[in-house]
Parts: structure tokens; sequence; C-alpha cells
């Protein structure tokens, strides 16, 4: 007989589900349907970025010109303690167009992994409302850094211009670009994951990524840095297999004529590997929670 806590008839929760066709709203598609999805969202991925942008500025009474202010005031600080108060300028030619060159394209990754860690964080009310796949968030803030990164370039082409002329090897700044870009979402994505499980980790990466800045070459010529410290040759190699190094080495020598006597080994080929490796993984490991995403 049955007891008052199982009444007859009862049906469970899951034969329902089976008997009117639903299904979880939470639930992982495969990857091939995901990234079908993530292309059709593609406008909505454009606004998004586009929004943010007007609304970093909205506020401030200068605006967007903050877009061309915010990079020519770090570049100038930088420039101030490193390259005249530690001398860091000493042996390199063009010092202006080496410093901007790597703090534009560091700042570029940079900005895309701390605004990335937070970018499901801060719209969990959109990601428990709407139905949509979730990386379209984390591409919505590269894109938004991308056009900051655009501005600098327009600054770096000023600059180069005026102090080291045109050449055909501008229009290698296209594929180094895109290297780093391919780059970024793919570190976007992993950091966007981390940040969504993880909330520290926005607490700690500003140590991590002062700590990189400091170890990228920068502010001086890692090769001729580390031979004047008489490091062994095996150390610049390990250093070049640093993305950002190899990042920022491109753009140099698609920029500067002088940078030849600075170049890392197989800069290149240490660019395009990252670029590859890091957007298919970071996008398979994002795509692997997408299930969790906006859960309590």
């Amino acid at each position: 007989m049955p007891t008052a806590a199982e009444p007859t008839g009862m049906t469970s929760p899951a034969e329902l589900a089976e008997r009117y066709g639903l299904s979880k709203s939470s639930i992982r598609p495969p990857l091939s349907s995901y990234l079908r999805e993530l292309w059709s969202r593609r406008q909505f991925v454009l606004s998004y970025a586009t929004a943010r942008t007007y609304a970093m500025y909205a506020g401030a009474r200068l605006g967007s010109i903050w877009q061309v202010l915010t990079p020519l005031l770090n570049a100038g600080v930088y420039y101030l303690a490193f390259g005249v108060l530690l001398g860091t300028k000493n042996g390199i030619d063009n010092y202006v167009a080496f410093l901007l060159s790597g703090i534009f394209v560091f700042t570029f990754t940079q900005r895309c992994m701390t605004e990335g860690s937070r970018s499901l964080a801060l719209n969990l009310s959109l990601i428990r409302t709407l139905h949509f796949p979730r990386a379209t968030l984390p591409l919505a803030y590269v894109l938004n850094e991308l056009n900051q990164m655009l501005v600098s370039l327009a600054i770096l082409f000023v600059v180069v211009g005026f102090t080291d002329g045109p050449a055909w090897r501008w229009f290698l700044i296209v594929p180094a670009m895109l290297l780093q870009m391919m780059f970024n979402i793919g570190i976007t994505l992993v950091f966007a994951r981390i940040g969504t499980f993880v909330s520290d980790i926005t607490q700690l990466l500003p140590f991590v990524t002062r700590t990189w800045l400091y170890a990228s070459g920068i502010f001086f010529s890692l090769p001729s840095k580390l031979e004047q410290l008489n490091a062994p040759s095996w150390v610049v190699q390990v250093l070049a297999f640093n993305p950002i190094s190899a990042y920022i080495d491109i753009v140099r020598r698609s920029l500067l004529q002088e940078h030849k006597q600075n170049e890392l080994p197989h800069a290149w080929t240490i660019a395009i590997v990252w670029s590859f490796v890091m957007l298919a993984g970071g996008f398979w490991y994002f795509w692997r929670a997408e299930d969790r995403y906006g859960r309590g």
C-alpha cells in the first residue's frame, strides 16, 4: 500500500521532461555546435564590445581622448623611470619607439587577462537570464582591448614615422597583431574560467603580470642585457620562449630598422606556436565548463 510520502500517480521530473521533450538549459553542447552558435552571435560580441568602450570613458570630462592619453602617460612614466633614471636606453637606437612598442604589446595582453578574468563574474545576471554561448563575453572584452590597441598602434606609427622612417616591413605588423590576438583570445578564455570559480585570481593577477612585465624585455634588450651579465646562451633561448617577448620582438622587427642587433632567436616560430596552442587549448578549456557558468 502506498504511504502518504509516496502518493500514487506521482511522476518524477525526469519523466515529465522526457514526456514533453524538455532538456536542460545549461547542458554543454557539442564543440562543433558551440562554435556555430558562437559565430551566429558575432554581432552581439561586436555591439557589446563597442558599448563597453563607450562606457569606459562616458563619465570622464575628456571622454574618449583618454584612449590616446592613457598609453602616452604610461609610456612617459616608464621612460622616466627606466630610460632616464635607470639608463636602460643606453645602447638602444630610437629608444622611444623601442619602449612604446614593448609597452603597447604587453598592455594588450595584460588587460585582456585581467579584464577577462572578471568578464563572467560581472555579468552573472545576464548569464542567468539568457541562454547564449558564454564565450561571447570574454571575446567581447578582447575586442574592447583590441580597440585600445589600435589607438596605441596609431600613436606608434606616428612616432616611428618621425624617428625611423617608413618601410615595407610595416606590413608585417598585420600578421604580428593577428598572432597576438589569437594568443590573447586563448589566454582570456583560460582566465575567464578560472576567475569564475576562483575569485581571488583577480587579486593575484597584478603581481603575476608585473613580474611578467619585468621579464619580457620591454625596457631593455634581452640579448644585450644578458650579454652584459655574461649569462649562458641557453638563458636567452629560454627567455625567448616567453610569448610576450616573442610578440614584442616581431612587432619591433616590423617597425624598427635598428632592432636587428637586438632580435631574439626564432621569435616568429615561437609566436606562431604559442598562438595556435593557446587559442585551441584556451577555447577547449573554457568550453569544458560551459554548463557550470552562472551557477551559485
